[in-house]
């Protein structure tokens, strides 16, 4: 067992059974335990299969291929849009994942083969999203807007673009765009942190929210 996941999971707060019973179940099927991301990672012939982490209000263990798995008991979840090839198996409590068990095993050791076959995601490239034509209007307008819009990852660009694009009005589209032009322009992508007191920056942990009670 790999000591940094054994510090992982000791220093828990919330879902700490949870997870140490998906550890112990992912662990039964032959895999290594690695630390990546913060989280515990397992891994075959040095591939990454699946890694389980906590939110608030569940946790989860996420197939980083999952996109390709049959999922014939329709259990996965494609955490946002913009997630092409993950997608998790979401838990509430202990009984929920013994009652998975043989089903989350059967999911890992076809996410395995899977990885063994080679298949590839075929992800959709930047230019594949939709440009709203308000963004354009907005890109129109202000030039240096568009350049830093073209700065950004091709990550941080879908993200945009889905956020973007997901109202059916276009007061709304153009009300996102315009609260999110100074994020873009500092190099920021949607879901950054911007106070600079996450822990998982670039990523935003909540920890903003000890300034609004400051």
């Amino acid at each position: 067992m790999n000591q940094e996941v054994n510090k992982y999971l000791n220093n828990l707060k919330n879902w700490k059974e949870e997870l140490t019973k998906l550890r112990e179940i992912i662990l039964e099927c032959g895999l290594n335990e690695e630390y990546k991301w913060m989280h515990p990672c397992y891994t075959d012939k040095g591939k990454n299969i699946v890694l389980i982490h906590g939110f608030k209000n569940y946790c989860a263990i996420l197939f980083n291929k999952g996109a390709l798995l049959k999922d014939p008991e329709n259990i996965l979840i494609q955490q946002t849009e913009n997630v092409q090839a993950a997608r998790q198996i979401r838990f509430t409590d202990l009984p929920e994942i013994f009652e998975l068990k043989p089903i989350i095993k059967d999911y890992i050791k076809e996410a395995v083969e899977i990885e063994k076959s080679g298949i590839k995601i075929k992800k959709k490239k930047t230019t594949d999203f939709e440009i709203p034509n308000e963004l354009e209007e907005k890109f129109g307008e202000n030039p240096d807007f568009e350049e830093a819009f073209s700065r950004l990852t091709p990550g941080r660009q879908r993200g945009y673009l889905l956020y973007f694009n997901k109202p059916k009005q276009s007061k709304t589209k153009i009300s996102r765009i315009e609260k999110n032009m100074e994020r873009i322009m500092d190099g920021y992508g949607l879901n950054d942190c911007t106070c600079g007191l996450s822990k998982r920056k670039p990523h935003c942990d909540g920890s903003h929210k000890q300034l609004e009670t400051e």
